[in-house]
């Protein structure tokens, strides 16, 4: 097999904070762009995914499950990991993954990442993402932010992560929860260098976004 025949997907990791729609946007994103995508969602986002869509992500069905959460029919390129396999493929250093993204991540994920705590599979994984200097990419959604969190940022920002915080620009013209949530979800993408079409870039033209068309000018 040659490396052209490698699958080399990017790991989601999906941790318990609110912003699940998030993820959902930066998986339809990576499967557009013709990524593979390896799942990790942690027991607490089953909860939140339930609480803010009313679906139950579970093991089993996972394939139902995430096509009735990104609306997403052709699931061919994703693989599913349960959080608490730390057998899985991801958690060694020799799987061949480009990175990792973590949408959107709690302050206990950023915590534990920081630490190396590695108390569960997404954790672990980003820890190998960290060790073998590939990608990592931590999306917190949690304000306002306390002295020890603002620690663990930095202290991921000197291992080599991005820290991108959940927070939406508005210069692109964005008007719906909708677009709101792809703008972060392409930022995240733009991060790590995949291409996408999930928000309008800025051209250097003040006003741009209210001249766009379908929108007043």
């Amino acid at each position: 097999m040659n490396d052209q025949q490698v699958r080399r997907p990017w790991v989601v990791g999906v941790s318990g904070a609110s912003g699940t729609p998030y993820a959902a946007s930066v998986i339809r994103g990576l499967l557009a762009a013709g990524e593979a995508v390896d799942l990790v969602v942690s027991r607490a986002a089953r909860l939140t995914i339930l609480d803010e869509t009313g679906i139950s992500f579970r093991d089993a069905h996972w394939r139902d499950d995430l096509a009735a959460w990104t609306g997403v029919e052709d699931l061919s390129g994703v693989r599913h990991w349960p959080a608490g396999d730390f057998a899985a493929g991801p958690s060694s250093g020799s799987y061949p993954a480009k990175g990792m993204l973590v949408v959107p991540a709690t302050t206990g994920a950023v915590a534990g990442i920081a630490l190396g705590l590695s108390k569960d599979l997404l954790q672990r994984v980003a820890s190998v993402t960290l060790k073998e200097r590939r990608p990592l990419v931590v999306c917190l959604r949690e304000t306002p932010l306390n002295g020890v969190t603002l620690k663990h940022l930095v202290e991921l920002d000197a291992q080599g992560a991005v820290v991108l915080p959940a927070s939406p620009g508005f210069y692109a013209g964005g008007s719906t929860a909708r677009e709101l949530v792809d703008f972060v979800a392409g930022r995240v993408l733009d991060a790590v260098g995949v291409p996408h079409a999930l928000y309008r870039r800025w051209e250097g033209e003040l006003g741009g976004a209210v001249k766009a068309p379908g929108r007043a000018g």
